[in-house]
């Protein structure tokens, strides 16, 4: 990061020195890395390594057939909103081993996207459940995987989601796509903290 655009930049709310944290939880293999990647203006951090033999006794990836890779400690990644204003992006290790770090992650964080492959929802409930604990405010985002589509109002009682929580479908590996995970995600945050969305969203809207 440029030092002189750093000292420039101010908060988007008192409880976030940096700027605004989101971080992007969900099960293995459901696209988090690819969201980051795809959405950051920057060449993100991660922690991809490639899987071995040693790892099939821990990692199950009998429902993400293909993966090589995993990510071993969280994704980083950034979009400017304007001269003063930034998001940062965490992107959290998926696998049951690494869930300590989530708290951590989840530290000054305003708002969370819990990515789910449709297919395998039931990965998704531990995130939701870390979440609801913290007070964390969140959206849900079904990333596209080409398999059968799911009513979002089976979605969300599959989840036990407060109606108040939005579901958007998306496909992570689509900028544009994941963009709109995030604006859906900021005006959400805003309406919990009660101000108005639209400052926000706009050139988060609007970011190339």
């Amino acid at each position: 990061m440029d030092s002189a655009a750093s000292d420039t930049r101010t908060p988007l709310s008192a409880s976030a020195d940096n700027g605004l944290k989101i971080v992007v939880v969900g099960g293995f293999g459901v696209g988090k890395t690819t969201m980051v990647r795809s959405v950051s203006e920057i060449r993100p951090l991660n922690t991809e390594e490639t899987m071995t033999q040693a790892g099939e006794s821990v990692d199950d990836i009998s429902e993400v057939r293909g993966k090589t890779a995993t990510t071993v400690a969280f994704d980083f990644g950034r979009i400017s909103l304007d001269a003063r204003n930034v998001l940062y992006l965490f992107g959290a290790p998926g696998q049951e081993r690494f869930w300590f770090l989530w708290d951590r992650l989840f530290s000054g964080t305003l708002g969370a996207v819990v990515l789910l492959d449709a297919r395998r929802i039931e990965d998704s409930w531990y995130a939701i459940d870390r979440l609801e604990r913290h007070g964390t405010p969140f959206i849900v985002a079904c990333n596209d995987f080409g398999g059968p589509r799911h009513d979002v109002a089976d979605v969300r009682e599959a989840l036990d989601l407060d109606p108040r929580v939005p579901i958007v479908e998306c496909d992570a590996r689509l900028r544009e796509s994941a963009k709109q995970v995030l604006i859906t995600l900021v005006q959400h945050i805003q309406q919990q903290l009660g101000h108005r969305a639209e400052p926000i969203a706009t050139p988060l809207r609007e970011t190339v």
